[in-house]
């Protein structure tokens, strides 16, 4: 464990001399606005979401206005985000929850955030990292296709993944730490095509599928093509 803390420093140190802008980019100014915003964003980028929450946001304010729009008008309003049908009855389900449970305001507990309908660990965690100041991991696509190349997991059950890169990044860390291996994930260690030759933790990164440095490529190249001269002159 010693071990793996001190690399996930390095990367994470690496990261942050890479990426120091690296923050949230839904944009929200109250935590009912980053949970609606959240909600809409799964399956769907940020820009959109912003797009669409621009013309959200200053009609409904609370989550009684939230409660009380009709399914179709809200529908309507969110097409663009995709999957518009979950997603309404998402956040129709957790104003309500809100307003029945919490007065309309919006939870700071973990397992309050999670029972409100629509909310999983991710969004409760998004939440609480950026509207409340409370170190939160969160793990998305993005977190998980760079922990797991960089090796600071080895799992696919998002759960287990959150544990194990909370055990080694500093608490403190947590929030900037998932701002982090996000922008990674979408700025350089993109899913199909990655950005290998201009990563800033390519030394540090031991995924198989990395595309060797180019004059390692050539070596390896010289080395096969060394190997397969000797063989073919004996089989002739």
């Amino acid at each position: 464990m010693p071990a793996r803390k001190a690399r996930a420093t390095r990367i994470y140190t690496a990261l942050d001399r890479a990426y120091p802008d690296a923050g949230l980019e839904l944009r929200f100014t109250t935590p009912l606005e980053l949970l609606v915003a959240t909600i809409l964003s799964a399956q769907c980028t940020d820009a959109r979401v912003n797009e669409v929450t621009a013309g959200l946001f200053p009609r409904y304010r609370s989550a009684r206005d939230w409660a009380r729009i009709e399914p179709t008008t809200l529908e309507r309003e969110i097409f663009s985000t995709g999957f518009y049908r979950a997603k309404a009855r998402s956040l129709l389900g957790m104003a309500a929850a809100l307003v029945e449970r919490h007065g309309g305001d919006v939870p700071t507990d973990l397992d309050l955030l999670t029972a409100l309908p629509g909310v999983g660990r991710k969004t409760a965690s998004i939440v609480r990292g950026n509207a409340f100041g409370i170190p939160a991991l969160a793990v998305d696509t993005h977190v998980t296709r760079v922990a797991q190349r960089l090796g600071l997991t080895g799992s696919d059950e998002a759960d287990d993944i959150q544990e194990e890169l909370c055990e080694v990044f500093p608490r403190p860390r947590w929030t900037r730490a998932t701002h982090l291996l996000i922008w990674h994930g979408r700025r350089t260690c993109h899913a199909r095509a990655p950005s290998c030759p201009t990563c800033p933790v390519a030394a540090l990164c031991p995924w198989p599928g990395k595309p060797l440095p180019m004059a390692a490529s050539l070596r390896a190249g010289a080395a096969r093509r060394r190997g397969a001269g000797p063989s073919r002159s004996r089989n002739g």
